[in-house]
Formats: structure tokens, C-alpha cells, sequence
């Protein structure tokens, strides 16, 4: 007879690549957890790890197991969701969110959460927007905010809100104020990649419009854009709210560029195949929660409509 101890033992030892970190994240030990990865092997008469390996990989039943166990585990966990009141909850979430979300409004978020499910677990990851979709479909985060840039089915995606993102520079950088998009190409872009939401967004238009910037450098993080262009070493698009203060105390100049970017839509994603109630729940209080405002928010009670 199968147990649910046998199955979170194959599947949290994929997940976390080993034993040991096996036994860690189900409070037990090595010796325990390997016992019920053996009375599995025993009940169905097939190894579901290659034991010629260092690394724990598993057998072709192997992988047709751990299938099994994730989808019966999320079954469990939905069925017991549905019939617990919400402050009973136990649960890791895993949000994953970028730079933008995580130095604004994510602790309003975890408040949120924490006052609807006390004793709900978050799990923040902070990382770039393709990074975080990889993780999503590898099963590594339950859900992520991040610009609205990946049309996937297998997702499904909650507006939460938008960033207006314009150009700026230290003074002095540009002698005017007014230019055209075409205008920027003579000087130092500092932009984002493709790895992140924004990068992509921006980078499908640049080539929407025609313009196609050569001199450029290139970074994921937020922060170090910041820096940069402080510094006078280029133009960056870069959040115009959330910077405000920096503008009104001299540090950035916002330029105003014809045309204009277009916002960034954020949005709360998850899988289309999760079946766990929270999820959406939780979606539900990103929309409330969104505010790309205001540095590190901590009024997380404090419901305010949709950007």
C-alpha cells in the first residue's frame, strides 16, 4: 500500500536534489527517508534511482513515479484546502516576484497573506522575469509578478497593476529635455536584456517602431541601473514614480521622449494545471496589494483598487 510519506519522500528528493535535503524539508532523517523510497521499490519490484550515480537521478519508473506522486500530493493538498477554514491553512508558498516588486510592494503582500492565512509559509524568490517562469514550470515557485510579457496557456495570468517607466539621466547628461526616440541613439542606453520582463518588452519596442540602439550596456538588476545612471553614464528607462524623490532632489532629470514608452503591465501568474485553491487566492491579493509607489511597504491590511 502506497503512503503519502513515500510519495513527499520521492518527490522532495527531485525537487531538492538529494537525501539529505530531503530529510531536512520533511523534518525527519537521511535513514528515514530512504526506507521509504525502498518500501516503494519493494511494493512495485523496480529501482526509481540509478544507484550507479553520485547524484540521486531517477530510473524511467523512477520519473513515471515522481509524475505519480506530484500529481496525487496536489490532489491531497487541494482536498484538504477546500475543507479547511483559511486561518488552518498550512501551506509554502513560493512567490516568485523582481527587483521592482521586492523593494515595493511585497511586504505589503506578505502581510496580506499572513493576516487571510496565518499559517501560510512565503517563500520569497527574487530573480529575473525568464528565470522566474522557468522556475514556475519546473515547479520551483507556485506563483510569480512579473511584467505581463509571456503569452503561455499553460499559464494563467491576473493583472495586478502597471509601471509607468520614462527616460532619465543625470542633469546635464542631455541638454534638452525634449527629444525624439531617434535623438537617444546618440548617446550610452542603459538598458535590460531578455531575461527580464521589461527588457523584453522594451526591446520588442524598439524594434515595433524601427530603432534599433547599438550603444548600450546592458544589466537585470534595478538597483545597478540606478546607480549607473546616476553616475552620468547613460539614459535609462526607469520607473518614474517609484523615483520621484530622486528626481525632486536633483540626482535624475526626466526627459521627455517622443514617442512615449508604453507602460508595463504586471501580473500575478500560475500554473493552469495547479489545483490548489490558495493560489488563486493569493493572485486575488496581489491585485489588492499593488502599489510600485513607494520604497519597502509594510501596511499590508490596507486594500487599495487595481493600477
Amino acid at each position: 500500500m502506497i503512503t503519502f510519506k513515500q510519495l513527499e519522500a520521492i518527490y522532495w528528493v527531485v525537487q531538492l536534489g538529494g537525501f539529505a535535503q530531503a530529510a531536512k524539508r520533511l523534518h525527519t532523517t537521511q535513514s528515514a527517508v530512504s526506507k521509504r523510497i525502498q518500501e516503494l521499490e519493494a511494493l512495485f519490484e523496480t529501482p526509481l534511482f540509478d544507484r550507479t550515480l553520485r547524484a540521486a537521478r531517477l530510473t524511467e519508473k523512477g520519473e513515471e513515479m515522481f509524475l505519480l506522486a506530484k500529481r496525487l500530493l496536489d490532489q491531497r493538498d487541494a482536498a484538504v484546502e477546500q475543507f479547511q477554514r483559511p486561518e488552518v491553512v498550512e501551506r509554502h508558498v513560493r512567490i516568485g516576484v523582481t527587483e521592482l516588486t521586492a523593494m515595493t510592494w511585497l511586504p505589503r503582500l506578505i502581510s496580506a497573506i499572513q493576516a487571510a492565512y496565518p499559517r501560510v509559509i512565503i517563500e520569497p524568490h527574487v530573480d529575473t522575469s525568464a528565470i522566474l517562469r522557468d522556475k514556475l514550470m519546473a515547479d520551483q515557485v507556485d506563483l510569480m509578478v512579473v511584467p505581463d510579457v509571456f503569452e503561455d496557456q499553460r499559464f494563467i495570468s491576473k493583472h495586478v497593476g502597471q509601471v509607468v517607466n520614462s527616460w532619465m539621466c543625470k542633469p546635464g547628461v542631455v541638454s534638452r529635455r525634449r527629444i525624439r526616440v531617434e535623438d537617444l541613439l546618440k548617446y550610452r542606453l542603459l538598458t535590460q536584456d531578455e531575461r527580464s520582463g521589461t527588457g523584453l518588452l522594451y526591446n520588442r519596442w524598439f524594434r515595433s517602431i524601427g530603432v534599433q540602439p547599438e550603444n548600450k550596456v546592458l544589466s537585470n538588476s534595478l538597483v545597478a541601473l540606478i546607480g549607473l545612471t546616476i553616475s552620468g553614464m547613460g539614459i535609462s528607462y526607469l520607473p518614474k514614480k517609484f523615483l520621484e524623490p530622486m528626481v525632486e532632489s536633483g540626482a535624475l532629470e526626466v526627459l521627455t521622449v517622443s514617442p512615449a514608452l508604453p507602460p508595463a503591465a504586471y501580473a500575478a501568474i500560475f500554473r493552469s494545471d495547479q489545483r490548489s485553491s490558495l493560489i488563486p487566492a493569493i493572485a486575488a491579493l496581489a491585485q489588492e496589494q499593488c502599489d510600485f509607489g513607494k520604497i519597502f511597504q509594510t501596511d499590508g491590511n490596507a486594500p487599495r483598487p487595481v493600477a
